[in-house]
């Protein structure tokens, strides 16, 4: 965008965040930006509870379509993963509007689920990297200050550095790719670089869900896969034997699907930004 007049909403298509961090999202910016703070408006659905959710479907639904339509805001930002975004996929994508195709949209994790879905109906300006939760790790200023490049500066210094190869990509999380595959919000990724990334499985989780992914006709029509960082691996009661690396280069091999090394992205401060798509197209 190349400038901090712009205007950025945030809502919570999973789990809620606690009001303290939107306080603390917004003391950042005006630090990075003294001169020109950008708007960042955090809806009041980041802050609901209903069990593990951030408000019931219907709500969380309600504040995705409102923000996305509002002609107002320029990106939206998606809060936090955990899990329920493919919960509002089928109530909110049919209400979007042409307005809403005009965002920048920017998450990982349970979010690439939105993303995924917006992407496969047309939306170019979707985005998989740091999120506001990020804060609430050690260090999470600097995954903060990436993302608020991207939204408001569009800096390709942000940018995970292979996507500027004038390639296509897209990334997701390893789990949220295999559970989309099959259903009507599949992307088409033909002649994409796919970045995958994964946390908190075991590896033999890790390996079953690249078998369901390599193994789609679909997926089969990619460039290549990048490995990202797949980080707090859960201990097997027997050890797998295999790192992700071995796996992922194994089931490449099978699928005939090359495999092209690591990618900058994961669970973590240093995740980088991956723009669906070609990078300024």
């Amino acid at each position: 965008m190349g400038t901090t007049d712009v205007k950025i909403g945030v809502m919570a298509p999973a789990a809620r965040i606690e009001p303290e961090l939107s306080e603390r999202i917004q003391a950042l910016a005006a630090e990075f930006y003294p001169d020109s703070t950008p708007q960042i408006v955090f809806h009041p659905q980041c802050y609901l509870s209903s069990g593990h959710f951030a408000g019931p479907d219907s709500q969380r639904a309600e504040a995705f379509i409102e923000m996305a339509n509002d002609p107002t805001y320029d990106a939206l930002w998606f809060a936090r993963g955990g899990y329920g975004a493919a919960r509002i996929l089928e109530t909110s994508l049919s209400a979007l509007n042409a307005t809403a195709k005009d965002k920048i949209y920017l998450g990982y994790s349970d979010a690439g689920s939105l993303l995924g879905a917006l992407y496969r109906n047309g939306f170019h300006h979707v985005a998989h990297g740091p999120m506001p939760a990020d804060l609430n790790r050690a260090g999470g200023e600097e995954a903060i200050r990436r993302a608020l490049e991207f939204l408001i500066l569009g800096t390709p210094q942000s940018l995970e550095p292979s996507t500027k190869s004038g390639q296509k990509f897209a990334a997701f999380n390893i789990t949220i790719l295999s559970h989309l595959l099959g259903t009507p919000y599949q992307p088409d990724l033909a002649d994409h670089i796919l970045m995958l990334e994964e946390v908190s499985e075991h590896m033999y989780r890790i390996d079953r869900a690249l078998f369901h992914i390599t193994s789609n006709p679909q997926i089969r029509k990619v460039a290549g896969i990048r490995l990202g960082r797949c980080s707090d691996i859960l201990e097997n009661d027997v050890d797998f034997g295999q790192t992700e690396v071995d796996i992922i280069q194994d089931w490449c091999g099978r699928s005939g699907i090359p495999y092209l090394g690591r990618a900058d992205i994961g669970h973590d401060i240093s995740n980088k930004i991956v723009p669906f798509g070609e990078y300024g197209v």
